[in-house]
């Protein structure tokens, strides 16, 4: 049995997360003097309540490595082997921590991800990792899948401000060209760890067709994921706007989890979605 591990920024909607060769080891979200479990200490609902009446906005940082520790020796009670897949590590020290603990508990049976991804970009990756395991391919089978998944993973999001981003400071905004636009709603690309500007639009509504379109344009699609920041109508709109080229399974809904909502802040959506192979 192969077990996979992930990180809570994946976004996986709670349905997606039954049985115990799936561990989601939560991020750590601090909210004035509280250190609180991303998803475990304080739910999405509670967090987009309380952060538009926020004095300070909360900060993130990664667990400590023993979380991780904790994490793989529970699954390899049941499992030959581990597929830990990881938000991107140039956006967080969550990969760095995964990494020690993966060096202290067993190299040889715990095999790393960087998936250059976070939100459903990695919440892909994982499931198709998953998946993989319980077709019961064998420990490189699983890995391949999951690189095939990010490989042809696209993740693009549209900002109702860039004011948590700007204070999050895990991105430059003046290099992707974002800096002093007020009033301007820019939709934005995460590739490889690097977020980049795809537009820069002045109006919402404007700013949403053109985000679906960008969307369509990557049809015929695998898999899609329509993610929002307590903005379900936002998400309504984007699909009814994508229909058309919406995968065989349907699209997954789901609010951002609370780590990723301090970056991009209330009344944000996006898609992740995974392009369809070349002659499939």
């Amino acid at each position: 049995m192969i077990a996979i591990v992930t990180d809570s920024s994946c976004d996986i909607p709670q349905e997606h997360r039954q049985g115990p060769d799936l561990t989601v080891v939560p991020a750590l979200l601090t909210v004035g003097e509280q250190t609180l479990r991303d998803g475990v200490d304080i739910t999405r609902e509670a967090f987009y309540n309380l952060l538009p009446g926020l004095p300070t906005i909360p900060t993130t940082s990664a667990p400590s490595p023993a979380a991780f520790v904790e994490a793989y020796e529970s699954a390899l009670k049941h499992a030959d082997h581990v597929v830990a897949v990881i938000t991107a590590s140039k956006l967080s020290g969550l990969f760095n921590a995964a990494r020690l603990a993966a060096e202290e508990v067993s190299p040889a049976r715990v095999h790393l991800i960087d998936s250059g991804q976070t939100s459903m970009g990695l919440g892909w990756g994982a499931l198709a990792g998953l998946e993989a395991a319980r077709r019961g391919e064998p420990v490189q089978g699983v890995i391949h899948s999951v690189r095939d998944t990010l490989g042809r993973v696209r993740v693009y999001a549209l900002l109702n401000t860039v004011e948590y981003l700007a204070r999050s400071g895990r991105v430059s905004l003046v290099q992707m060209g974002l800096s002093n636009l007020l009033g301007i709603k820019p939709i934005i690309e995460l590739r490889h760890g690097i977020v980049s500007s795809l537009a820069r639009v002045r109006t919402w509504s404007r700013a949403i067709e053109v985000l679906a379109r960008h969307t369509r344009a990557l049809a015929p699609l695998e898999r899609l994921a329509v993610m929002h920041s307590n903005c379900t109508e936002c998400a309504a709109d984007l699909l009814g706007r994508i229909e058309a080229i919406l995968p065989p399974g349907g699209a997954v809904t789901t609010s951002a989890t609370t780590v990723i909502g301090t970056h991009v802040g209330p009344g944000a959506v996006g898609i992740a979605a995974v392009t369809g192979r070349a002659g499939s």
